[in-house]
């Protein structure tokens, strides 16, 4: 790919599926290393971000893949809910945007730069409740590394109101920075990290960076393009969209049940 590769909107992209001859090509006699969002990847986004189940089919194909390559999962959710949610003991998480890490034998990883950040989230966390508490739907869900503001169920005459209060604490914290996704707010530690850099991280750890690997990166949402610009000089990025947005992935797929067809073709592929 060009080292002067650029946006494109989401409905350019080619489809990752009609061009699983292309994607064979890319692959051919190179290690893969598959990386997979949870949310609106592995399982539909829903109402109420407890609720979301990864289907017993997704699950059968994650840990078919899983015994092929090398595969993680990087989410934006604590590394304890994702590792239970998906339950696959092989591959490697990467929770709170990788700011914790786990895997196989042991394998572990926790950024100590945010330990000093807790005092401001705990104290963000508690001003978002009590501001918060009169806007019916909005849902603040507290991660050792981050607190989300959930309004997918609010009413749209009161987001504005929701965003004013996520901006109100915002100004009142130390350290933090507010990140955005669908339907949600996320306040975390104002700190060089994100989905991108646990990627890199993780392929030097597993000492794959300067082999014949090449990463494989699914996600649907505006935080797994800091995975997509990492990787869009030596891997591939596939966007699950659902919209139309600028991207940097370079191909798509159309939902979650795409997601699952291709993870099997790429199981078929690698076995």
């Amino acid at each position: 790919m060009s080292k002067t590769a650029k946006r494109r909107f989401s409905n350019e992209l080619p489809s990752a599926l009609e061009n699983t001859a292309q994607l064979n090509g890319e692959l051919q006699d190179r290690q893969p290393v598959v990386f997979l969002d949870f949310d609106g990847t592995l399982t539909p986004i829903v109402d109420r971000p407890e609720l979301a189940e990864i289907s017993p089919e997704m699950r059968d194909s994650v840990h078919r893949l899983g015994k092929c390559c090398i595969l993680a999962i990087v989410s934006g959710r604590d590394l304890d809910d994702v590792r239970v949610k998906v339950g696959i003991d092989e591959v490697y998480y990467a929770g709170s945007h990788g700011f914790h890490i786990a895997g196989p034998a042991g394998f572990g990883h926790e950024l100590q730069q945010g330990s000093q950040f807790l005092p401001s989230l705990d104290k963000a966390e508690q001003a978002l409740l009590r501001q918060l508490s009169q806007i019916p739907g909005a849902q603040v869900e507290r991660k050792k590394f981050a607190v989300a503001i959930h309004f997918r169920r609010v009413a749209n005459e009161q987001v504005d109101a929701v965003t004013a209060v996520v901006d109100r604490v915002l100004a009142d914290s130390e350290g933090l920075r507010k990140t955005g996704g669908k339907k949600i707010f996320e306040l975390r530690p104002d700190i060089d990290w994100d989905k991108g850099k646990a990627v890199n991280w993780l392929l030097g750890k597993l000492q794959l960076a300067k082999h014949k690997a090449v990463p494989i990166y699914v996600g649907d949402d505006l935080t797994d393009e800091d995975a997509f610009r990492e990787l869009q000089h030596r891997g591939i990025g596939i966007l699950v969209r659902d919209e139309v947005r600028p991207t940097l992935a370079r191909y798509a797929l159309d939902s979650v049940d795409e997601v699952g067809t291709l993870l099997r073709r790429l199981a078929t592929l690698f076995e």
